[in-house]
């Protein structure tokens, strides 16, 4: 797999000649698996065919279980550039591990935060689900103030939703367990808005908060439309034309790469898919639609957007400022609704 990842680097090159890279994420599945040989092995191959910069983001996202060893977080440490966790954490509540199927325990979830302190790691990103049928408001609140009293400097909070093909969904069809309560997510999620303001937490994205300047460099970067390369197995890039798309199976993609074979599927974007994924990336966040993006709008665009948007201005759900748009906090809890109002057809 690691020798087909290098390949397809050396193949794809051409695609960033001329740029520097600004941040790298290790993720999808369990890139915290790597050894820190086999990390730097693969960043001495990225840095052989792009440019990377000086100061890079460089993000390996994790389970609990695999930062339960101090020796291996130390070698992350001090033997590799990545300076960034993200760290899938869920919850510090026994019940909502078990009901969302998680490996690791609450122990493991608290002292993996401890273990990434202690060996020197001051960036970290944590996620936590609300909306479960076992998180009460009160545990929520706890699990928040236990990731405040870490000094967690991002956090990204997710609505729980049932996957279709998961153990998750399998239980909720034949009611195993009971499914998720919309009206419980939307409370729950002004109590996030709540608690983490208090916390000092600036939210510039619906589902991510931080302790300024924390932004994530690289999802940033995928909110303002920037292009991006993504290698291995089931990895998306995007030129700002085009999407791409790799072949999900582990197997399957190291043999193609390496056999010469297409391992990937693409699609041109019509101007009509650009307007759409400009305004969902855009009024996600706490920046908006920016007057500077509209202007790449053709006139008929925006009038439809201007059209459909005024109804929600009206409520206030939508705010217009002289900047562009932006959601208020009551239109967050009803984003996509109103994306999907706003989208062209």
């Amino acid at each position: 797999m690691l020798q087909a990842i290098g390949e397809e680097a050396r193949q794809r090159a051409s695609e960033l000649a001329g740029e520097r890279v600004q941040t790298i994420y290790f993720g999808g599945g369990t890139p915290s698996l790597l050894s820190v040989e086999e990390i730097n092995g693969l960043l001495q191959t990225l840095a052989a065919h792009y440019a990377l910069s000086e100061d890079m983001e460089i993000t390996l996202e994790a389970n609990p279980d695999d930062l339960q060893s101090l020796d291996y977080l130390r070698a992350l440490r001090g033997d590799t550039p990545v300076n960034r966790l993200s760290i899938g954490l869920q919850s510090f509540v026994p019940a909502d591990l078990a009901y969302m199927n998680r490996a690791h325990s609450a122990d493991e979830a608290a002292r993996c935060l401890e273990n990434a302190a202690a060996t020197g790691f001051d960036n970290l990103s944590v996620d936590l689900i609300y909306g479960t049928p076992t998180l009460s408001d009160a545990d929520w609140r706890g699990n928040l103030q236990r990731v405040f009293e870490h000094k967690i400097q991002h956090l990204s909070c997710y609505a729980l939703t049932v996957e279709p093909k998961t153990a998750l969904a399998q239980h909720v069809k034949t009611q195993k367990v009971a499914p998720p309560d919309e009206e419980q997510a939307a409370r729950q999620f002004e109590i996030l808005l709540a608690e983490t303001a208090a916390a000092g937490f600036e939210q510039y994205e619906i589902s991510n908060f931080c302790r300024p300047p924390h932004y994530a460099r690289h999802n940033t970067a995928y909110w303002q439309g920037k292009k991006y390369v993504g290698l291995g197995a089931s990895a998306h890039s995007y030129d700002g034309q085009r999407r791409r798309w790799n072949i999900a199976n582990n197997a399957l993609y190291t043999r193609a790469v390496l056999g010469g074979a297409s391992y990937w599927e693409e699609e041109l974007l019509t101007e009509s898919d650009v307007f759409n994924e400009t305004l969902m990336t855009a009024l996600r966040t706490r920046w908006g639609l920016t007057q500077e993006r509209m202007a790449a709008f053709s006139a008929a665009q925006r009038a439809h957007f201007e059209r459909e948007a005024a109804p929600y201005v009206q409520r206030g759900l939508l705010l217009r400022e002289a900047a562009g748009y932006r959601l208020s906090d009551a239109g967050k809890l009803l984003a996509d609704t109103i994306l999907a109002d706003l989208f062209i057809a």
